[in-house]
């Protein structure tokens, strides 16, 4: 395995761009993992079916964050570890990461399994939908385990500064899943329960062959298989790092699926290009979301030696770049959203509703362009807890409410509805600036 890098010292724009061109590329190949259910299944089979994958995708989505979100606890810790020059603590960390997340992914199972009917309830599936969002969300999560083996071993390179491997690992998950859907939805037939059960088997042959290749590397530090234990001290440190972004990132998903909830009583059609609009904007977000990951291992780093001055400097940097790609993406999504929509939906009344709806996020592109960058700043710096805090505000205060009374203007604009994500991404970014001046006021290292 590649040693990593040490981001404390030398240049800082260059190494950046450089760890963060295999995350966006991973994203991207993340993206497009969880596009091809939607791109597939919305050229091969019925508008019901893109509304049951386009709701099953984010109630798994939200999972995935949460499981995202305490791996980046590894991340962090690992990164910090590095930092302060105490690398021989890595493969207790590793060991004591595999046991606390062997543990979450048999939770995960086990209650979306129980409740995947209630939850497609609360949801407000249209009903031609129904029965098949309840068989994706099933079959989806009796694969929870390498869901969250998947993401653990992208968060352990990260944090050792190697983010080639989480985008071999990523490569490999999306051939496989592009494979498995066109085989199962477009020559068998399977609609719904063939995206999902693609989805299952791609990360299964991924985690399989990742740890195959692993094997055969080295890391910067020993690790015997004795040190996965159950480590309470050092599996505490990661949780209590990771939680908070992940409470976060589950909220923040939770009320995504509001609006989904929202949009879902408005129909089969609103709902189906609403679930396009989305699956499109994680491309759109690709350069923000990769700055997102990328500052966090960069800032732990140098936090971790001391070196504060480095870390404000990436996080300057992040923004510029985010903000260049941003203004593209944003007037493409805008200006041509009919275009985008139609590579992944031939229904003209369903392309319409995406594009209506896209140009809400296209606005939200330019905004998210630093406030990613900042959440992934205070990430590294260990201020999961405000991120935590502004996540909700963002989230409760702002675009669940937002959504709500936009839809219930007459007449409905799913352009109305959507702007509740550029409102509330707003909010968040003052509350990200304010905080960045008033720790560094208080003269504070913004170390936990």
């Amino acid at each position: 395995m590649s040693q990593g890098q040490n981001f404390t010292k030398g240049k800082i724009l260059m190494p950046l761009v450089k760890f963060a061109l295999p995350v966006l590329a991973a994203i991207f190949l993340q993206t497009m993992y969880g596009a091809v259910d939607m791109l597939v299944v919305g050229q091969f089979a019925q508008a019901a079916d893109v509304s049951a994958v386009s709701t099953g995708s984010w109630l798994m989505q939200l999972v995935t964050a949460f499981v995202v979100g305490i791996a980046m606890g590894t991340t962090i810790l690992l990164g910090r570890k590095i930092g302060e020059g105490r690398a021989e603590e890595g493969g207790r960390i590793i060991g004591a990461s595999i046991m606390l997340f062997i543990i979450i992914g048999i939770v995960i199972t086990v209650i979306m399994e129980a409740f995947a009917v209630p939850i497609a309830r609360i949801m407000q599936t249209p009903p031609e939908a129904f029965d098949a969002t309840v068989s994706y969300v099933r079959i989806c999560s009796a694969g929870a385990v390498f869901i969250v083996a998947y993401n653990v071993i992208g968060s352990i390179f990260r944090g050792l500064g190697d983010s080639r491997m989480p985008l071999l690992t990523v490569a490999i998950a999306c051939v496989f899943n592009i494979v498995g859907d066109l085989l199962l939805v477009g020559v068998f037939g399977l609609a719904t329960a063939g995206a999902a059960i693609a989805t299952v088997l791609a990360q299964v042959l991924s985690v399989v062959i990742s740890l195959q290749i692993i094997r055969k590397r080295k890391f910067p530090f020993v690790f015997h298989r004795k040190d996965i234990a159950f480590d309470r001290k050092r599996m505490g440190e990661v949780f209590r790092l990771g939680f908070p972004i992940a409470f976060q990132d589950v909220l923040v998903g939770i009320s995504f699926l509001a609006i989904t909830a929202i949009v879902n009583s408005l129909g089969v059609i609103p709902s189906a290009g609403v679930g396009v609009a989305e699956k499109l904007c994680g491309f759109i977000m690709l350069v923000p979301s990769a700055f997102n990951q990328s500052m966090a291992a960069f800032v732990s780093q140098n936090m971790g030696a001391g070196e504060a001055g480095r870390a404000k400097k990436a996080l300057l940097c992040g923004i510029g770049m985010s903000l260049a790609v941003g203004v593209l993406m944003a007037y493409g999504a805008f200006f041509h959203g009919d275009i985008l929509s139609g590579i992944f939906a031939r229904d003209g009344e369903v392309i319409a509703a995406s594009a209506e709806h896209l140009k809400a996020y296209a606005i939200d592109c330019l905004l998210v362009s630093v406030m990613f960058c900042m959440i992934g700043y205070f990430n590294g710096c260990g201020k999961t807890l405000f991120v935590m805090v502004q996540g909700i505000v963002g989230a409760f205060g702002v675009r669940i409410p937002v959504s709500f009374l936009m839809s219930r203007m007459v007449p409905v604009s799913l352009f109305g509805v959507g702007l509740a994500t550029p409102c509330s991404s707003g909010v968040q970014i003052v509350l990200c600036v304010g905080y960045f001046f008033w720790v560094n006021r208080k003269g504070s290292r913004a170390v936990v």
